[in-house]
């Protein structure tokens, strides 16, 4: 077993990673944006790009916008609608019966009735 001092895991010269050793961080600023669930999450972004006007709450999903008094609304979530509603938000009553109507014909007649 060595004897000593020494961290686990650690080797000489490691340490903390330090703005001398990266360089320069980009220069930011913070924006917040709030939703309409009034939670506020501020963004660093870097100070020559252009901020989005709307930003995906972290917490709840809603969009937030910038102005913590008029955030935006939550968008509106449309209900499953099965096959059998599409068609018939296409066809009306009379055109499915008819349509009924000449499928039966056809089979009966391929059937020999």
């Amino acid at each position: 077993m060595a004897g000593g001092s020494a961290i686990r895991g650690s080797r000489v010269g490691a340490g903390p990673m330090g703005e001398s050793e990266r360089g320069e961080s980009a220069p930011r600023h913070r924006i917040g944006f709030w939703c309409a669930n009034h939670h506020e999450t501020r963004i660093a972004f870097a100070a020559d790009i252009d901020v989005p006007v709307e930003w995906d709450c972290p917490r709840c999903g809603l969009p937030a916008g910038q102005d913590e008094q008029n955030p935006p609304p939550a968008p509106r979530t449309e209900p499953y609608k099965t096959h059998l509603a599409y068609v018939r938000e296409r066809r009306s009553d009379a055109d499915g019966d008819a349509l009924l109507e000449e499928a039966l014909t056809r089979l009966k007649a391929r059937r020999g009735a």
